[in-house]
C-alpha cells in the first residue's frame, strides 16, 4: 500500500534493515531487503513491521542503547523494541497559535542528532532547526526556517548541507566535529524552477543526492555544486532518499501522495510508494543516535503524551 506522505529513509546497520516513516499517518516503519521477483537484479521490502504514534512523526533514528529516537508532534521519543514511546526531550515552541511539528532529522558524525520543525500549513518562518545532544540537552542552531529539510554531512564531517525548502536551494555549512557548531552558510545548489529541494542524502567520495520534490527526481551534486546524475521515478513528489543495503550501495527513494488531486493520483499511480535503485555510488553510514543510558544520567522519561503534538 502506498503512504501519504513517506520520509526519512534510514538504513538501521545494527539490525540489517530498513526504517522510513509516514509523517501525518504517525507510522514508522520498518522492513528488511529481500530478493526481488523480477529481473532487475534489485531487491524487494520484505513484510514490514509498523509501530503507530498518536501525532505525526517527521523522521526516525536508530539509538546506540537500542530502541528507536523519533521527531514526533514537536517532542522527540523513545521507542523501544516492543513499539511503546515516551518522550525524552522537547523544545518550547511559540506559544502563538501556529500549529508545528517536527519534519526532517538526522544524526550527526558524532552521533548529535539535528531536527528541523515546520508548521503544519507551512507558515513562513515558523520552524526552527535544533540539535539534540545524547544527554538530553537541546540547542537552537537556526532560526527562522519555513519548511526544515535536508540534512547530510561530507566525508570528512566539517560540512552540512541542508534544505529550507521554500527557498528552492540547498545551502552547505561549516560544521565543527568537535562542537556540532555550524557557520559560514552559502548557497550550494538550486533546484529551481524543476522543484523544492527535500531529503538528502551524501555518497563517499562527497556527492550531494538531493530529492527534489515536484520534479519527479533524485539530482546528485559534485562537492562543487555542479550538476552529476538525475534519478527520475514515477511519483512527483519525491520527499527523500537514502544508501542502503549491507554495502551501502543501493538507493532507496520516498515519495509521497499527500496533497495530490483525484486526477493527479489516477495519472502517478505510484506516489507514495518508495523506489529502488543501484546508482553507481556508495554512501556514508548514518550514526546512531549517542545515548548510553548506564553513563548518561539525561532527562527523567515520563510518558508520552499526544495533546503536545499539535
Amino acid at each position: 500500500m502506498p503512504g501519504r506522505l513517506t520520509e526519512g529513509p534510514v538504513w538501521h546497520a545494527g539490525r540489517g534493515d530498513l526504517l522510513w516513516v509516514d509523517i501525518p499517518a504517525g507510522l514508522i516503519h520498518r522492513a528488511r531487503l529481500v530478493d526481488g521477483d523480477d529481473d532487475s537484479g534489485l531487491p524487494d521490502l520484505g513484510p514490514r513491521r509498523t509501530v503507530s504514534l498518536a501525532g505525526p512523526v517527521g523522521a526516525v533514528a536508530p539509538c546506540a542503547s537500542g530502541g528507536l529516537l523519533a521527531a514526533a508532534g514537536t517532542s522527540f521519543l523513545r521507542v523501544d523494541e516492543d513499539g511503546v514511546a515516551t518522550e525524552f526531550a522537547a523544545p518550547v515552541v511559540p506559544d502563538d497559535g501556529t500549529p508545528r511539528r517536527m519534519n526532517d532529522a538526522k544524526c550527526d558524525p558524532s552521533g548529535r542528532l539535528l531536527a528541523g520543525t515546520m508548521a503544519h500549513d507551512a507558515t513562513p518562518d515558523a520552524g526552527t532547526l535544533y540539535r539534540l545532544d545524547p544527554d538530553g540537552t537541546l540547542t537552537t542552531v537556526l532560526s527562522p526556517v519555513t519548511i526544515s529539510n535536508g540534512l547530510g554531512w561530507s566525508p570528512d564531517g566539517r560540512l552540512l548541507y541542508y534544505a529550507d525548502s521554500p527557498t528552492h536551494r540547498v545551502d552547505v555549512f561549516d560544521h565543527d566535529p568537535v562542537t556540532g557548531a555550524l557557520s559560514g552558510r552559502r548557497p550550494f545548489a538550486d533546484t529551481s524552477p524543476a522543484g523544492m529541494p527535500d531529503g538528502l542524502a551524501v555518497d563517499t567520495v562527497g556527492r550531494v543526492w538531493v530529492a527534489v520534490w515536484g520534479a519527479g527526481q533524485v539530482r546528485a551534486y559534485t562537492p562543487d555544486g555542479a550538476l552529476h546524475a538525475v534519478v527520475t521515478v514515477a511519483a512527483s513528489q519525491v520527499s527523500s532518499c537514502a544508501f542502503v543495503g549491507p554495502e551501502l550501495d543501493l538507493l532507496i527513494i520516498t515519495t509521497a501522495a499527500e496533497g495530490l488531486t483525484a486526477a493527479q493520483l489516477a495519472a502517478e499511480p505510484h506516489a507514495g510508494r518508495l523506489f529502488i535503485c543501484r546508482p553507481g555510488a556508495t554512501g556514508l553510514p548514518v550514526p546512531p543516535f549517542a545515548d548510553d543510558p548506564a553513563q548518561l544520567p539525561g532527562p527523567a522519561t515520563t510518558p508520552y503524551d499526544p495533546r503536545g503534538s499539535a
